[in-house]
């Protein structure tokens, strides 16, 4: 299934609506490239893991958090309720409306395969 994207501007209390299974919380793109080296490591995973070609990938919504200032402002929306994310890239499963678990910067590339098959 092919990865969507939640267009700005995004309600964060909207986004548990979405009917993706998972959100992933990624860097601004900025001159043709998002602007978090770690959001860049994780990239091709994160493709390759939500775009299979098989009716059993899971389906994901990413979602920008900003330019570099917008982020590191205190006041960037997807640092409050209900994310509180403090770190990018993060990737959050959602289910029934309510996030159940998620995944941070450096383990998201050796524990993506995993989190994405639990049932948690």
């Amino acid at each position: 299934m092919p990865l969507n994207i939640a267009e700005p501007p995004v309600d964060p209390t909207a986004l548990l609506q979405r009917p993706e299974e998972f959100l992933i919380f990624y860097a601004d793109i900025v001159d043709g490239k998002m602007w978090c080296s770690d959001c860049r490591a994780v990239d091709d995973n994160i493709r390759k893991t939500f775009t299979g070609s098989d009716s059993i990938s899971p389906t994901a919504a990413i979602v920008y958090v900003g330019n570099k200032p917008n982020w590191k402002s205190l006041d960037n929306v997807f640092r409050g309720e209900p994310f509180k994310i403090t770190d990018v890239p993060t990737i959050v499963k959602i289910r029934e409306g309510k996030e159940v678990a998620r995944l941070v910067d450096q383990e998201i590339n050796s524990k993506l395969a995993d989190f994405v098959l639990s049932n948690s």
